[in-house]
C-alpha cells in the first residue's frame, strides 16, 4: 500500500514540477525575451516570428506547430512522454497567453537575455528530465540523440541557427545575436 501512495506521490510531484517549470519558461519569454525581440529556437521561435508578422496568437501557433513534432516524439518516446507534453504545453501556451499583457521586466537588452535565458533554460532543463518538452524540436532532438551520439542541446542547436538566420533577415543582425546568445545561456 505505500509504494502505490509513493508512486501515485510521484507522478503527482513530477506534473506539478513540470507545471511550475512551464509557467516560468512563458514568464521568461512573455516578460524578458519577447518584449525585447529576442527569440527562442525550435518551434517556439519560429511561433514568434509568425506571430510577429501575422498578429496570430503566439499561444495558438505553438501548439499546431508543435503537432507533427508531437507526433514524432510519441511513435519514438512512447505514450508517457506524449501524455507529460502535451500536458507541459498547454501549460506553455496557457501561461503565455497569461503573460502576455505583463509589463517587461527590463528594457536593457544584455539583462534581458541574460536573465531571459537562464529562466529559461532552467525550466526547458527540468521538463526534459521529467520526461516531456515544450517545443517540438526537443523532442525529435531527443530520438536523434537516442540514436547518435550527439546530446539533445547539439541538436538543436543545429535547428536554431536556421532560426536566427531567419531572424537576422526579419529583425536585424543584432536581435538575432542576442538570441544565439540567449540559447546559449538557456543550453548552459
Amino acid at each position: 500500500m505505500i509504494k502505490i501512495k509513493n508512486h501515485y506521490l510521484k507522478i503527482i510531484l513530477s506534473y506539478l514540477l513540470i507545471a511550475m517549470a512551464a509557467t516560468l519558461a512563458a514568464y521568461s519569454l512573455d516578460t524578458f525575451l519577447i518584449p525585447n525581440t529576442i527569440l527562442d529556437g525550435g518551434v517556439t521561435g519560429i511561433s514568434i516570428i509568425i506571430s510577429k508578422i501575422t498578429a496570430v496568437p503566439l499561444s495558438l501557433l505553438i501548439i499546431l506547430i508543435n503537432i507533427p513534432f508531437v507526433y514524432i516524439g510519441y511513435r519514438n518516446l512512447g505514450k508517457s512522454f506524449l501524455i507529460r507534453t502535451i500536458f507541459s504545453m498547454l501549460i506553455f501556451s496557457l501561461a503565455l497567453n497569461y503573460f502576455e499583457n505583463f509589463h517587461e521586466v527590463t528594457d536593457e537588452i544584455l539583462l534581458a537575455t541574460i536573465f531571459g535565458g537562464v529562466l529559461l533554460g532552467i525550466s526547458v532543463g527540468l521538463i526534459i528530465r521529467l520526461g516531456a518538452c515544450i517545443d517540438g524540436t526537443e523532442s525529435v532532438a531527443l530520438v536523434i540523440s537516442k540514436k547518435t551520439s550527439l546530446s539533445v542541446g547539439q541538436i538543436v542547436m543545429a535547428f536554431n541557427f536556421i532560426i536566427y538566420g531567419v531572424a537576422a533577415l526579419i529583425f536585424g543582425i543584432d536581435r538575432a545575436l542576442y538570441s544565439v546568445l540567449t540559447y546559449f545561456i538557456t543550453y548552459r
